[in-house]
């Protein structure tokens, strides 16, 4: 017993590919038809229906406004040639080799620019074929497509892009082509993400599309919406340029005398603000219209611009000014001449007293009323006309209780007169003005 046990363990199951001698051409009949002409040829048109699995969104360029994109492409159809008979009645699976022998739809990618099927470690291709005739082929393609953006809004954009389905040479009347199962037959793989997109919708649309020289065909759509991203833009664009505006104000708190200072500050804010704009349109197409990010960029730019000419014309009128108020200084002092060489020395003494800037003294020339001086110095001062060297002591001695008031007076009127009143309203005009601006660009393009 135990030896007719390791007979029947040693024996194999037959061979099925071995004893079944008949080759598959012989199964499906494949040389006894031409496949050459599509099924029912001359009769009415052939239903080839369609779906797609998309598998991942590889890219989207806005330089060359196309995507690519790789999918599974499924066609449905039935072809009573490759009928067979099959007591179990279950589908023959192949793969690409039999598909150059028979029919298969002629479909291709309308606007396509590049596609391929994909050939590692052989080409992505299978062919299931059923008792009853009905054909399942399905293929593995990259493709890459043109997708006419709109960019008025970038980077608050939303772009609709579409990859077209059409078969090349069958018109309505030989083949129609349909989604198999409406929207149902468009599936996408929930890890399918992009860096700067958000994917908003997935649908399928068909159509009829008309050639002149050959007539209408059947097209299929697959549709898709993608809003932009927009927290990478707020980050690298929006935010450093809304930063070199707020820096260009920083110079109407700068003493106007302060040239270099004034000047440096504005030239680098406006280098800052195009090395900005050159980056972000680097990486755009070079369309004709206005940009939504175009708008704000430029906008900034005129407000860094503007405060640079801002400074030019502060220095501007403050050079005119002290021009104007030199003449006349000039003018008094000659028109008062004859007048203060009547002035006796000591309100000479006192008018050139040390706490006195140079600009005050020029000022207090033209006065040839007398000087205001205490009553009992004014005694002293009488008394010791003819002492000189008394009446430098009283002088310095009767001024010396208010010296440190009236130098912060002069202080604080030397810091109000270096403030022209053209930066007094730049310091409201134009934060306010950019706020404002904000405001309404923000409400518009969000």
């Amino acid at each position: 017993h135990s030896s007719g046990t390791k007979s029947s363990l040693s024996k194999k199951p037959p061979d099925v590919t071995k004893s079944h001698k008949m080759k598959t051409e012989h199964l499906l009949k494949v040389d006894d038809h031409d496949f050459t002409m599509r099924p029912a040829f001359g009769g009415p048109a052939i239903p080839v229906g369609v779906d797609v699995q998309v598998e991942s969104l590889d890219s989207i360029s806005e330089v060359d406004m196309d995507f690519t994109m790789t999918l599974y492409l499924r066609h449905y159809w039935k072809d009573d040639r490759l009928s067979f008979t099959s007591s179990t009645n279950k589908s023959m699976t192949f793969d690409g080799r039999l598909v150059k022998k028979i029919w298969v739809p002629d479909v291709f990618f309308v606007h396509s620019k590049r596609s391929f099927i994909h050939d590692t470690t052989t080409d992505n291709i299978m062919l299931r074929v059923f008792p009853d005739g009905h054909v399942l082929y399905s293929l593995r393609v990259t493709v890459t497509a043109a997708c006419n953006m709109d960019f008025s809004r970038f980077p608050l954009d939303s772009q609709t892009c579409s990859l077209e389905l059409e078969s090349y040479a069958y018109t309505d009347e030989d083949l129609m082509l349909y989604w198999k199962s409406g929207d149902e037959s468009l599936s996408i793989d929930d890890r399918i993400s992009l860096s700067q997109f958000l994917i908003q919708k997935f649908h399928t649309t068909s159509r009829l599309a008309f050639y002149s020289s050959t007539g209408w065909y059947n097209r299929l759509y697959i549709n898709f919406t993608l809003r932009r991203h927009i927290f990478f833009f707020l980050l690298q664009t929006y935010f450093p340029a809304t930063l070199m505006v707020m820096l260009s104000w920083v110079s109407f708190w700068i003493d106007r005398r302060a040239v270099p200072a004034r000047v440096s500050l504005g030239i680098t804010t406006v280098l800052t603000m195009s090395t900005i704009i050159t980056g972000v349109n680097a990486s755009m197409p070079r369309v004709s219209y206005i940009k939504a990010v175009d708008i704000y960029l430029w906008v900034s730019f005129v407000f860094v611009f503007l405060s640079v000419l801002e400074y030019a014309a502060v220095n501007y009128l403050s050079t005119v000014q002290d021009r104007r108020e030199r003449k006349m200084r000039e003018r008094v002092r000659s028109q008062s001449l004859p007048c203060t060489c009547g002035i006796s020395q000591t309100r000479t003494m006192t008018m050139l007293d040390g706490t006195y800037s140079e600009a005050d003294t020029n000022s207090l020339a033209g006065y040839t009323e007398e000087p205001i001086v205490p009553e009992e110095v004014q005694a002293d001062m009488h008394e010791v006309s003819d002492k000189p060297d008394h009446m430098v002591v009283h002088l310095s001695v009767s001024s010396e209780s208010t010296t440190t008031k009236k130098k912060k007076s002069l202080r604080a009127l030397n810091i109000i007169q270096n403030t022209h009143a053209i930066d007094k309203y730049s310091r409201m005009i134009f934060p306010g003005s950019y706020i404002f601006f904000n405001l309404i660009y923000w409400s518009v393009y969000c």
